[in-house]
């Protein structure tokens, strides 16, 4: 086990609280809150419906503010095995030539701007690593939860073979179509953005040249957009293409297409991208539906965390950066006041809420900007990546700090 993961026993704080935390969903958010409050001294279960921990969408990208959580957490040198760091990040090209619009030299001002590096990983090995930071006795699987009721008293969550635990707390982190958020949250239906996303990876030894650089490369063009960059050791180039959706895509991680689908939607663009899409196999395709931001995560005893209580356009890749702070913000709120759970819960989404809620509604504007036709917009655009400094522009989402905002606000 590599030093700098800090798993051993004397790292955490045991006997700190005798609170016995139910977390539901064993995705990134929700072991990510198990190690977290692992290693605070509190008691947690882990409840996943599937038979196997594992993670579909293949990459995401790890800015600055996550992988100061991951390294918080002791596993950011674990986790660099597996993930690329990225040399070249936010190179936008124009979709028809490939012009180069904008490229930011990342290796040295992340480290200069907010301490950390950026980084491209799989999804499964960001899962595996932190996995690794979760007792095996924490974690169980094959639990389908159909029912949550809260009292005063604790939670009980009752599975689909019958079976009824009781916990002090319930975290819901089981994802959009969360059954916590469902019971315990306000209602609000989701709207259709009239988008889709395609994904797929490619064997980097198939991929043109360009796109095995350590680089996050987005291509822009009329109604659309398409992010690509490595994963897996650079093993592979995950590719991420939005469009407008038609009438058979479905908000479904697993649901597929064939290869000549995606051709179609980005014909005509500049012939390297469309050599890199052709070395694809059956890409993933699923509808992007739009969500209010919640005013409320929980009530009592119950909270939630990750997709389940702000799910997001994925325009800014954020969307596994805001669980993992989620994650962290939570086990602290927990552990500097075990005896108040209740309050500390509430203490814990007003720390989160408004920094989910902006990220939420910036997504929006995101995509109207990167899908404007070519014209005068369109040029005012470009011409804005050669004064602009988007590493700087979102300072406010990379510098975010999860002990300075903690130790800000009251207990």
């Amino acid at each position: 086990m590599p030093a700098d993961r800090v798993l051993d026993t004397d790292s955490r704080r045991p006997g700190v609280t005798d609170l016995d935390v139910a977390i539901l969903g064993g995705g990134i958010g929700g072991l990510a809150t198990a190690a977290f409050l692992d290693r605070a001294g509190i008691r947690a279960t882990v409840y996943e419906q599937a038979s196997a921990l594992t993670e579909v969408g293949a990459g995401l990208v790890v800015a600055p503010n996550a992988a100061r959580v991951l390294r918080r957490l002791g596993v950011l040198g674990e986790f660099r095995r597996t993930a690329v760091q990225l040399d070249v990040g936010w190179e936008f090209r124009r979709w028809e030539d490939g012009e180069v619009l904008s490229a930011e030299n990342l290796s040295d001002a992340c480290v200069e701007l907010y301490g950390e590096q950026t980084y491209t990983v799989h999804r499964a090995d960001l899962l595996g690593v932190i996995r690794g930071a979760v007792p095996d006795s924490a974690i169980r699987l094959g639990h389908r939860c159909v029912d949550v009721r809260s009292s005063e008293a604790g939670v009980e969550l009752e599975f689909a073979d019958g079976q009824i635990r009781r916990h002090d707390l319930l975290v819901g982190a089981d994802g959009i179509h969360s059954i916590v958020r469902r019971t315990f949250a306000e209602q609000s239906s989701p709207t259709f953005s009239g988008m889709c996303a395609f994904r797929a990876l490619v064997p980097a030894a198939d991929a043109p040249a360009f796109a095995r650089r350590a680089a996050q490369t987005l291509w822009l063009g009329p109604g659309r957009h398409l992010v690509h960059y490595p994963v897996s050791a650079g093993r592979f180039i995950n590719v991420v293409g939005f469009a407008p959706a038609g009438e058979d895509a479905t908000e479904s991680w697993s649901a597929t297409v064939g290869i000549e689908t995606l051709l179609a939607e980005f014909a005509g663009w500049d012939e390297r991208l469309v050599s890199l899409l052709q070395a694809a196999d059956r890409p993933g395709r699923w509808a992007l539906l739009d969500r209010a931001p919640l005013s409320r995560w929980g009530t009592g005893r119950v909270t939630l965390l990750g997709d389940a209580a702000h799910p997001m356009f994925p325009f800014f890749a954020q969307g596994a950066a805001q669980a993992l702070e989620d994650a962290a913000v939570l086990a602290a709120c927990l552990a500097d006041a075990p005896e108040r759970p209740a309050r500390a819960l509430r203490r814990y989404e007003s720390l989160r809420q408004p920094r989910t809620t902006e990220m939420q509604e910036r997504s929006h504007g995101r995509a109207e900007v990167n899908h404007l036709p070519d014209g005068p917009a369109q040029r005012d655009r470009d011409a804005t990546f050669t004064y602009g400094d988007p590493l700087v522009a979102n300072g406010w989402i990379y510098g975010y700090d999860v002990d300075e905002a903690v130790a800000g606000a009251p207990v």
